[in-house]
């Protein structure tokens, strides 16, 4: 028996010291292989008496089970420290941080009209809306603009085409959003307040103008409406939409087709360092038009201007953004840079509200 404990020290020994699958694949086949150590002693087995079979047989088969439980842990740990060599030579860190995916922004002219809304809303001005495809008599006959008036030429409006011996009236890309506000007063009627924001088109383009450009304009038609609650009406958006205590508005005499009177509106304002401020200063800057609605538009809009009047106005959007947020060129509003919009734009969730603030 003492050649057993041999073999099984000796054995053991070099099962633990095989360091790669071939040494360990050599220690097996020369224990356990046909040839091997155990398998010659097995055979020796019929040469023994019975009493020496019954003690040698069961010790040659419990040495076997114990080298084979060896060989296999030692295969298994070899394996698990392949692995994780392999794991150490083609290591990821996936905990780091990804690269940071791009951030939309609201682009400064839907901020602004978000802005408007809510102050006009706070007001009791309500949204209307209308197609940028007008027809001739909207665009123009109703707001009681003369056939011979510069605005109906093809150089300063974009006519639709029409195929020859087409008599159907003309039809025109919007040129400011005063249609909206005869839809508004054939759809409901008197009394109405409403402003009608979105863009609209004219031949015209350089660093302050664009051939498609957002404007406002805003329509309130009740009894015994007066220029006093016009000017009101609009101290009130200056104060809101500029954030400021309070403000002073010039107006002065001027002439628009579809109001009488009319006037075109200053706000007080000075220059420091280039920086606008509103409010204070010496200086004066027109912000927008305005007036009281004139009988014929009224008229074609369906309200008897016998019973009935109002005030209107009407502003740009670009350019009233450029001002509160000191934007210098106005094609950089249609660009589309992303560098200019990460600058210039608000978060998604950043929702004008008059309490909280408007330009958060």
């Amino acid at each position: 028996m003492n050649d057993i404990s041999d073999l099984r020290t000796q054995v053991l020994a070099q099962v633990a010291a095989a360091d790669d699958p071939d040494a360990l694949e050599t220690v097996r086949l020369t224990a356990l292989g046909k040839k091997g150590a155990i398998s010659l002693r097995l055979r020796e087995l019929g040469r023994m008496s019975p009493e020496e079979r019954q003690t040698v047989g069961p010790a040659l088969n419990a040495l076997k089970s114990e080298i084979d439980a060896a060989l296999r842990a030692r295969r298994e740990a070899l394996e698990d420290a392949a692995l994780e060599a392999r794991l150490q030579g083609e290591w990821l860190d996936v905990t780091l941080p990804p690269r940071p995916r791009p951030r939309g922004t609201i682009h400064p002219v839907s901020q602004v009209m978000d802005e408007l809304t809510a102050i006009f809303a706070d007001i009791g001005f309500s949204v209307a809306e209308g197609p940028q495809i007008e027809s001739d008599w909207h665009n123009f006959d109703a707001l009681n603009i003369a056939p011979e008036h510069p605005a109906r030429q093809e150089h300063d409006t974009f006519f639709m085409h029409r195929a020859p011996g087409d008599n159907r009236p003309p039809h025109v890309l919007r040129t400011h959003t005063s249609p909206v506000q005869i839809r508004a007063m054939q759809a409901q009627g008197a009394p109405l307040r409403v402003i009608a924001p979105g863009r609209v088109y004219r031949m015209d383009m350089d660093q302050t103008h664009a051939p498609m450009f957002h404007q406002v304009e805003g329509l309130a038609i009740d009894r015994d409406i007066t220029m006093a609650q016009l000017k009101w009406t609009l101290e009130e958006f200056c104060r809101a939409f500029f954030e400021v205590d309070a403000v002073e508005l010039r107006f002065r005499a001027s002439h628009f087709p579809f109001t009488e009177p009319s006037a075109e509106v200053d706000i007080r304002c000075s220059w420091q360092d280039g920086q606008l401020k509103i409010g204070e200063g010496d200086d004066w800057m027109e912000i927008l038009g305005s007036g009281m609605v004139h009988p014929h538009v009224l008229r074609a809009g369906g309200i008897d201007p016998e019973r009935w009047q109002g005030f209107a106005f009407g502003m740009g959007i670009d350019r009233i953004a450029m001002l509160k947020y000191g934007i210098p060129d106005l094609r950089a509003f249609f660009e589309s840079d992303l560098r200019w919009l990460r600058h210039y734009g608000f978060a998604a969730l950043d929702l004008p509200d008059l309490p909280a603030g408007l330009s958060r």
